[in-house]
């Protein structure tokens, strides 16, 4: 009986999963939008969206450089606080760096 009620209530739960997702499937030469608002060498494909084309659709593309290991340098716009902090008993000087205004991305680097 507890065996019957938990195998329909994971049959429940597997056909709302199931319900949800949608299979994607892109090839070689795809258009696609990318949800996250920076640039990251890692990502799910859930986050990629596929284009439709449309002629009435203006995109202006930055002009990005790819390097060989597919990295993406991106020049830090400013920097706008400075600390230390101390790591494993060590001084480390920290500069909070601005990558782009327009989505607040920050990083703290040493």
């Amino acid at each position: 009986m507890v065996r019957d009620r938990m195998q329909a209530s994971q049959s429940r739960q597997k056909a709302y999963a199931d319900g949800r997702r949608r299979p994607l499937e892109f090839v070689a030469g795809d258009h696609v939008f990318l949800r996250l608002a920076n640039l990251h060498p890692v990502f799910h494909v859930s986050q990629l969206r596929k284009y439709v084309f449309d002629p009435a659709h203006v995109l202006e593309a930055e002009d990005i450089q790819i390097r060989e290991d597919l990295a993406v340098e991106v020049p830090p716009i400013a920097l706008e606080e400075s600390r230390v902090e101390e790591r494993r008993g060590k001084p480390v000087n920290l500069v909070k760096v601005i990558w782009d205004r327009r989505t607040n991305d920050s990083t703290w680097e040493s």
